[in-house]
């Protein structure tokens, strides 16, 4: 990372700006350009460990490219703010974000209940109850994270 000052380090903040953020996107292999898909996602964090989980429908370019290759690049950002320095007649935008890469494999039947849970929690309280009629027409997918960084800009001058 070039602007170290910015860098994010530590795991728990790491962890803290994704339970900020309502959006993960993720970038697949397709010949030679990425794919990139914004998606819902859910959160579950085992030790050091960080799982993300995101749900699709049964068929789908994505599922395809998944198959295909299963590794994948992935980012979140959240706390985007203006920041002018009206001294300077110059503006930037302040954010925090994190980046990395994991692997991705299809949840089985039997697992998909849980992981729907851990992908609600991140819009909802833990215990909200869905409509279960809607699991066997629907894909879960897991990407267990290999490595993440963090970034921050702030407001400072």
């Amino acid at each position: 990372m070039r602007r170290k000052d910015r860098e994010i380090t530590d795991f728990d903040e790491i962890v803290r700006i994704i339970n900020k953020c309502d959006v993960c996107r993720i970038a697949l292999n397709d010949e030679g350009f990425p794919y990139i898909v914004p998606l819902n996602f859910g959160l579950d964090v085992q030790g050091k460990q960080i799982f993300l989980y995101f749900h699709a429908a049964k068929e789908g370019k994505k599922l395809d490219l998944i198959a295909k290759d299963n590794r994948a690049t992935f980012e979140m950002d959240c706390d985007h703010n203006f920041i002018l320095y009206e001294e300077r007649m110059s503006c930037t935008m302040g954010f925090a974000s994190v980046i990395g890469h994991g692997t991705i494999e299809t949840v089985p039947e039997e697992e998909k209940y849980q992981a729907l849970k851990i992908l609600m929690r991140q819009y909802h309280a833990e215990d909200f109850h869905f409509n279960t009629d809607m699991i066997p027409v629907t894909t879960v997918l897991k990407m267990t994270v290999t490595d993440i960084t963090g970034k921050r800009r702030n407001n400072i001058h």
